[in-house]
């Protein structure tokens, strides 16, 4: 990824800090779809003020993935969003980037037969600084998720122990086997329990 990653400044000076935040959240994207080819960042002061006036940016992102077309998002920053390090804009366009391709990664598992079938686990793992967490299901190694696979739900409310419902992702991501969209299920299990995720499920009732 770093090397297919190019980073434009215009009209205004190059950042540092900006240039680093950018390096960051683009690696960030791997988590959600680990075969990105391209990423271009372009970072502008779209008009000029007075010399004394502090100008907002705009940020575009695009990234190209294979087989479909480019994965756009723009944010522009707003005057109460304002600081001296212009990271609100750089985010906002990043996790609108992120919640486009967990819609592409959950296009690509539905395409593929033998991903359709949805499978019951259970959280043993949660990271709620990081957005990420592992799911253990039965006859398979862990399954890691982040906060932009989770559907109607605040991934505030997960935790060791709530009973999903995954769609594995067609691919591996840099923590492995992983899953492109997670439900909650009314149900919870204790994690020493002898009980599978199967079972829970269908005790729930």
């Amino acid at each position: 990824m770093e090397s297919s990653l190019q980073i434009s400044f215009k009209h205004m000076d190059s950042s540092e800090s900006l240039e680093h935040l950018i390096r960051e959240r683009t690696e960030r994207l791997s988590r959600f779809y680990p075969r990105i080819i391209g990423c271009r960042v372009v970072v502008e002061i779209p008009r000029r003020g007075p010399a004394s006036f502090k100008a907002p940016i705009s940020v575009a992102v695009e990234v190209a993935v294979p087989g479909h077309n480019p994965i756009v998002a723009r944010s522009a920053e707003h005057r109460h969003e304002m600081k001296n390090d212009h990271t609100a804009a750089v985010n906002h366009a990043f996790d609108a980037i992120q919640r486009q391709l967990v819609k592409v990664a959950d296009l690509e598992c539905g395409n593929v037969k033998r991903h359709d079938v949805m499978e019951t686990g259970v959280v043993i793992e949660v990271s709620p600084d990081e957005g990420y967490g592992f799911i253990q299901v039965r006859g398979s190694p862990d399954i890691a998720f982040t906060r932009y696979a989770l559907q109607q739900a605040d991934f505030g409310r997960v935790e060791a122990g709530t009973v999903v419902q995954i769609c594995r992702a067609p691919f591996e991501g840099p923590l492995g086997p992983q899953a492109s969209s997670v439900k909650l299920v009314n149900a919870r299990r204790s994690l020493q329990s002898d009980k599978s995720p199967d079972d829970v499920e269908g005790s729930s009732g």
